[in-house]
C-alpha cells in the first residue's frame, strides 16, 4: 500500500542538471544540461578525474561526452523565482489576466479556465517530479496566484447568487390552515 508519510525512495546521490552551453573541438556549439550530483558544484564535476561527464542537449538523447573534446563550457543563467513571477504586468494583481481571460469574462469561462490551470499548478502533479527549486516554487505560486484570482472573482459571483436565493424565498409565511 503506498504511504505518503514513508520515504523510501530517496537517494543520497541525487542527480541535477546545470544548463549549459558547449562548444566542442569541432566548433559545434550544443545546448544542454551537464548532469552532476546535486552535492557537487559543476566545477568539481568538470575539474574532476573523471574522462566523461554526462551531458543531455535540448531535445536530444543523453550521452557521455569526453571532457577532452571540450573548448569551451558556458553556464546558462535560468531565472530565478522571483523574475519569473514578475515577468508581464504583475504589479497589480488583475484576476481576469491571471485566470488568462479578457475582463469582464461570463462565470463559465472564469470556472473553466480556473479549473484548467488549477490542475496544471496543482502541487500534487509535481510532487514527485525531481525539478529545480526555482520551477518548484514558481509552480507553488502560480498555485497561490489561480487560487487568489478565482477567489477574487468567486466573491461577487457567491454574492449574486446569495441575494437571487433571498428574493425567491418568500419573507412570510402564513401557516398551513386546518
Amino acid at each position: 500500500m503506498f504511504e505518503r508519510n514513508r520515504v523510501d525512495n530517496v537517494h543520497c546521490d541525487r542527480e541535477t542538471g546545470v544548463p549549459v552551453e558547449v562548444t566542442f573541438d569541432d566548433g559545434r556549439t550544443a545546448r544542454g544540461k551537464f548532469i552532476v550530483a546535486a552535492t557537487r558544484p559543476i566545477h568539481d564535476a568538470l575539474n574532476g578525474p573523471g574522462l566523461f561527464i554526462d551531458f543531455e542537449p535540448y531535445g536530444g538523447e543523453r550521452e557521455m561526452v569526453a571532457k577532452a573534446s571540450l573548448r569551451a563550457v558556458r553556464l546558462v543563467n535560468v531565472p530565478n523565482a522571483s523574475s519569473l513571477s514578475s515577468r508581464g504586468r504583475h504589479d497589480t494583481f488583475e484576476p481576469y489576466e491571471v485566470l488568462g481571460l479578457p475582463h469582464g469574462s461570463p462565470w463559465p469561462a472564469v470556472r473553466e479556465a480556473y479549473h484548467r490551470l488549477s490542475k496544471l499548478y496543482h502541487p500534487d502533479r509535481y510532487a514527485a517530479a525531481e525539478l529545480p527549486d526555482e520551477v518548484l516554487t514558481y509552480m507553488a505560486t502560480m498555485a497561490r496566484r489561480v487560487n487568489a484570482a478565482y477567489a477574487a472573482l468567486a466573491e461577487p459571483e457567491q454574492t449574486r447568487r446569495e441575494v437571487a436565493r433571498n428574493k425567491s424565498e418568500p419573507i412570510y409565511q402564513s401557516p398551513p390552515r386546518a
